[in-house]
């Protein structure tokens, strides 16, 4: 009989693909991928792709390919500014509907832009305001500076860092991380049991944004794992990651199933005196 500190525990955390993994593939083909890999459900990022804002047609495919849609990601990005209105706020309510038409839990959604005073200044008591009037979650994703050789732009408002101020729910983003130069193991200690939601990549710390499949940069990918399932987490862990340069679609399947295993065999985390000990 094994010992209890040898048991495995598995958490409830599904592990789904974001569509922007796929990226410059459609929407369309995230879904193919995804069940064909076995995940268990997708993100989809609202972007330019008409597919990923028509919430029809991603019903049409979750159901054709019977892959659940877990999570929305609103269109916060500098190339979505004009996708579902210029109104940041209106922006959210259609991620907000759109998760509620489609059986999504979580909507992700990014910091403001600081040009973008008046939504940055009523940002932190809006998001709680609309997460009061829903059961979806909104879970606030921490960014970066922006960087360009030796200098530094705070690029977001309130903070980049979001665990700064007061969210109900927070996204961790370990390409961001990376890229901010942070640790996100303290990070992830900060957010504590608001953590509801993970995008795993990986990164080197370069000024750009990586998003490298999980085990190919120095951020601690199986640490965290390891330590959603001592916790039980029970959110959902979205690989996201950048496969642009793969040279065909078989090379971005590969990547993308690379991925999922190595997320598979460290949320299977064996609760073991070690797992457990505190970092030093």
């Amino acid at each position: 009989m094994a010992e209890p500190r040898d048991v495995v525990r598995i958490p409830d955390a599904k592990v789904a693909l974001s569509t922007a993994s796929v990226y410059p593939e459609s929407t369309a083909t995230a879904f193919e991928i995804a069940a064909r890999l076995g995940y268990d459900g997708v993100e989809v990022m609202v972007w330019t792709d008409p597919v990923s804002q028509d919430i029809e047609a991603l019903r049409r495919l979750s159901d054709y390919h019977r892959i659940p849609i877990l999570a929305v990601h609103a269109p916060c990005l500098l190339i979505t500014q004009r996708v579902w209105s210029t109104d940041p706020w209106t922006k959210l309510r259609r991620a907000q509907a759109a998760a509620e038409k489609l059986g999504a839990g979580t909507v992700v959604v990014h910091p403001p832009f600081r040009w973008q005073r008046q939504y940055a200044r009523d940002f932190v008591d809006g998001i709680w305001r609309m997460a009061n009037e829903t059961d979806v979650r909104f879970a606030v994703e921490n960014m970066y500076p922006w960087r360009y050789r030796d200098r530094e732009m705070l690029a977001y408002a309130p903070d980049w860092d979001v665990t700064k101020e007061d969210y109900r729910h927070f996204t961790i983003d370990l390409s961001h991380a990376s890229t901010a130069r942070t640790d996100a193991l303290d990070m992830i200690d900060r957010m504590g049991d608001r953590l509801g939601h993970v995008h795993l990549a990986d990164g080197r710390g370069s000024a750009k944004d990586e998003h490298l499949v999980p085990g190919r940069g120095d951020q601690p990918c199986a640490e965290v794992l390891e330590r959603l399932a001592l916790s039980g987490f029970d959110g959902h862990v979205v690989i996201e990651v950048n496969t642009r340069r793969a040279m065909s679609g078989a090379e971005r399947e590969a990547d993308l199933a690379e991925a999922l295993a190595f997320t598979r065999l460290h949320l299977a985390s064996a609760t073991s005196t070690a797992a457990r000990a505190p970092r030093r």
